[in-house]
């Protein structure tokens, strides 16, 4: 049974509860199961080779999550090909790929974990108690050895991450 965790996270001011573990900077990234581009399984290794962002969000289909990719997007440009950008969500592939295209977003890549919710269990993101499985939203930067440099599960989760914090470790991360 996954350890669960109650009151880190709010949803309009309700608690929920999470499962899996909290992770800190410092800590080694999880492995995951994760449902890529062409329907293709995508792992922790698969991802590997350079620094890495993991921006997770409740579903693209909303407000907030659809301006925090989309934020993402415009300030990693400047990074270019030196880091690896990941929108992770329950949202199917399909969804996800739509909503890239039409944001016109071409460098963070989609992975749905709709499969098996193993990113959201190993990552301590998965909601438990609603309806429907959905993430928490929480960015995690991990470097090219697979160890994380930072983590923000928004403690509120109708409001954006401070972004910020973020690029800052993904920069440094990065040598940039």
């Amino acid at each position: 049974m996954a350890e669960t965790r109650k009151g880190e996270v709010t949803f309009k001011g309700n608690p929920i509860e999470l499962v899996g573990p909290k992770l800190k900077a410092g800590d080694a990234a999880p492995d995951f199961k994760a449902v890529g581009a062409g329907l293709a399984i995508v792992t922790l290794a698969e991802t590997a080779g350079k620094p890495r962002l993991f921006n997770v969000v409740p579903s693209l289909d909303t407000p907030v999550c659809n301006k925090q990719t989309k934020h993402f997007a415009e300030v990693l440009k400047e990074l270019g090909d030196k880091v690896a950008a990941y929108t992770v969500s329950t949202d199917l592939p399909f969804a996800q790929a739509r909503f890239c295209t039409e944001a016109e977003i071409d460098n963070i890549q989609n992975l749905s974990d709709a499969h098996d919710h193993s990113f959201g269990e190993h990552y301590g993101v998965l909601i438990q108690g609603l309806p429907v499985p959905l993430l928490a939203r929480s960015v995690f930067v991990v470097d090219a050895s697979n160890k994380i440099t930072y983590v923000e599960i928004v403690p509120e989760i109708a409001t954006e991450p401070d972004y910020e914090p973020a690029l800052k470790a993904l920069k440094a991360a990065a040598g940039a």
